[in-house]
């Protein structure tokens, strides 16, 4: 019966841990700010986030650090001066 009671109180535990997790982040929405302005009229404020609008990774484990990323894609302009080969000069005797 130790056991159960112990188990039961455990389970328990854990379960306010979840409740007082969701209450926290429950506080943080993504539904918009709701005030009212100088005459009392309700005004929904839009909040914007940045990060969303950014788009998914391109490679989310290079941005993380995790792996080495792809090379950056190449310029052909600067392709073009970085395969120039410099004349040689004849050596004389």
């Amino acid at each position: 019966m130790q056991r159960v009671r112990i188990g039961l109180t455990g389970l328990a535990g854990v379960f306010v841990l979840v409740l007082v997790a969701a209450a926290i982040f429950g506080v943080v929405s993504k539904e918009p700010k709701v005030v009212t302005d100088e005459t009392g009229n309700v005004v929904i404020q839009e909040t914007v986030n940045t990060l969303a609008d950014a788009g998914p990774p391109k490679e989310p484990l290079a941005e993380l650090g995790v792996a080495p990323g792809a090379a950056p894609e190449a310029d052909p302009a600067v392709d073009a001066a970085d395969n120039v080969v410099p004349p040689t000069v004849p050596a004389q005797d």
